[in-house]
């Protein structure tokens, strides 16, 4: 493994799943391979399981941490390529990236779509420089189509707390206050597909996402239709695709509750974080014996820590 940017970064998902839960029962154990070597966690919007998880990784790794958030502390950076810097932008990419890439052997990076221009943000070209640029491995730590550490830290959790070998897993559209990308739910999408699940996803009509992502996945418009019998259910709000970056629904109707899990298979609840309490998802399910969330957020560090390992171990 050169890059972490999504799961085809991945020959085989189901054998790092593995090595993930060995770093988990023993997360010191490989602590030599980051001596001397120093990660640089490049943040472009704010975040806080995604740094922290990050670091927690690499320190148990041993590898020295330099944070950076640029949409703060660096220079307004340019991408365009023979453009003339008379406007805004203060230092260009390849410029920043070339020396970021001096002072790191890895780099990490987070950086979220506009949600204005579907090609520029589905192009991924800001990542794309940072390695041609850079020239050391690049990690996503969330792009503008997908968040792979988020997903794999997902499997992680769905594989430690399913009840059969086959589980039903439903990604759930949720209602929110504003347009959100649709990493999370690509990402998602991208990561089940290579799972031993049963998956399905469920959202209101105008929500549809990128089918390079969902593949031959069953979207039902019906959410209690799709949770009938469902193990594990991923609520995530995301705008629209198709009418790129628009909010269509703001139906509270699809938030979940108890009453709604009641046909599930005693279902446990999934999101990434951070969510809007009793817009997204009501208190009495996130407060329940349902929800897996802080679970979800603690197997960030192991999935990280995983990948980092390989990259390490290949690489260096």
């Amino acid at each position: 493994m050169k890059n972490f940017l999504s799961v085809e970064d991945v020959k085989d998902v189901q054998k790092l799943l593995k090595k993930a839960f060995k770093i988990k029962k023993n997360p010191f154990e490989h602590a030599h391979l980051g001596k001397n070597k120093t990660i640089g966690l490049v943040f472009m919007n704010p975040s806080t399981r995604t740094r922290l998880s990050t670091q927690r990784a690499a320190n148990n790794l041993g590898l020295n941490v330099m944070v950076m958030n640029m949409d703060k502390e660096g220079w307004a950076l340019e991408t365009q390529e023979g453009i003339v810097m008379n406007q805004n932008t203060v230092e260009h990419i390849k410029d920043a990236a070339a020396v970021m890439g001096r002072y790191c052997e890895i780099i990490g990076i987070r950086s979220f779509p506009k949600l204005v221009d579907k090609q520029e943000d589905y192009s991924e070209d800001f990542f794309q420089k940072f390695i041609k640029y850079a020239k050391v491995p690049i990690v996503s730590l969330e792009s503008a189509t997908l968040h792979p550490l988020q997903s794999f830290a997902d499997l992680i959790t769905i594989e430690e707390y399913k009840t059969k070998e086959r589980p039903k897993v439903v990604l759930s559209w949720a209602p929110h206050i504003k347009p959100l990308p649709q990493a999370v739910a690509n990402s998602f999408s991208e990561w089940m597909q290579k799972a031993d699940v049963d998956f399905i996803i469920t959202h209101p009509q105008g929500y549809e996402l990128d089918k390079k992502y969902t593949g031959a996945t069953p979207v039902i418009h019906n959410q209690e239709k799709a949770l009938k019998n469902a193990d594990f259910i991923y609520v995530k709000n995301w705008s629209s695709y198709a009418e790129y970056g628009k909010v269509l629904s703001l139906d509270g109707g699809w938030m979940l509750t108890n009453e709604k899990l009641k046909i599930t298979n005693n279902a446990k609840v999934m999101h990434c974080l951070p969510v809007r309490r009793n817009i997204e998802l009501s208190d009495e399910v996130l407060d329940s014996e349902h929800s897996l969330v802080v679970e979800q957020a603690e197997n960030r560090i192991y999935a990280c820590q995983t990948v980092l390992k390989e990259i390490l171990q290949k690489n260096f």
